[in-house]
């Protein structure tokens, strides 16, 4: 059985809800990679991680790895309404990046506390823990996972899972051309490590075209920079990630024909994410 992933959110900087995100969802970033067994394996906590977490109490998961790539709203305001923490039985293991001011625990508090909510993350059910990265890489269930610090503001990580011979890099906030990608090595591209060779990247390209020049250093990329990206670093296929929250369906299409325009004959067609989409890697 190949590796696969599910995506429960997509959207970038904050929820979109309405008749115009119907199509690719407006939930914030989270993507599972399905294990099949007993454990959960979960890339951010956006607002997607909510139904995430009611399926997981469906399938009866008891055992949960959430890795987060940084600790900007849009990545962690699901955590707080993620059922399984609520449930006595479960063991979360929660992975993100350090800090030299606090700890990853002491950081995450802050948002279970008045008056951004009424209880304190101390008293959930859960049995939770809490592991600053990049250190060794995890591996769990046939799956190692590699983190990263990678260009965004702020400490920030990529992942790099690997499985039954395929591999995946998770860059859903990354802003390579801010340190150069054009003429460079693998060696010298912001994330280019975690992304080499990969099976599927799954990058930032919250804007596109003369949108970037106005946005240099906010953190993101354009469709045209995540292309560029994935050549560089010779990744098989890139899938469009982080969308922006003021794209409509039709608009976020469009992005999708700019990518296929801009991607080689060589390579497979970029993909755009959208809210349960599956796909099999490898």
């Amino acid at each position: 059985m190949p590796m696969q992933l599910k995506i429960w959110g997509c959207r970038g900087s904050v929820p979109t809800p309405g008749p115009d995100t119907v199509a690719y969802g407006g939930n914030t970033s989270c993507v599972e990679i399905v294990l099949g067994g007993e454990d959960a394996l979960v890339l951010d906590a956006g607002t997607g991680i909510r139904a995430l977490g009611n399926d997981l109490l469906r399938r009866g998961t008891r055992r949960i790895h959430l890795f987060l790539t940084h600790l900007h709203l849009d990545h962690l305001e699901g955590l707080r309404f993620f059922a399984p923490l609520w449930d006595e039985n479960v063991t979360l293991e929660i992975f993100g990046p350090r800090s030299p001011v606090l700890s990853l625990r002491d950081r995450i508090l802050r948002a279970f506390s008045p008056p951004l909510f009424p209880l304190d993350l101390r008293d959930v059910p859960a049995r939770v823990s809490f592991h600053d990265l990049p250190g060794q890489p995890w591996t769990g269930d046939g799956i190692s996972l590699r983190a990263d610090l990678v260009l965004h503001p702020g400490p920030t990580l990529g992942f790099r899972v690997e499985a039954r011979g395929a591999s995946v890099a998770y860059l859903p906030d990354h802003e390579p051309a801010l340190a150069g990608i054009e003429g460079r090595s693998s060696d010298w591209i912001s994330a280019g490590a975690l992304a080499r060779d990969a099976d599927l990247v799954l990058h930032d390209a919250q804007y596109i075209g003369d949108e970037y020049a106005a946005r240099i250093g906010w953190g993101h990329s354009s469709v045209e920079d995540a292309v560029a990206f994935c050549e560089a670093v010779d990744a098989r296929r890139l899938m469009l990630f982080h969308h922006d929250p003021e794209r409509s369906d039709r608009d976020l299409e469009l992005v999708e024909d700019r990518a296929r325009e801009l991607t080689g004959r060589d390579r497979p067609p970029p993909l755009l994410a959208h809210e349960g989409m599956v796909v099999d890697i490898g």
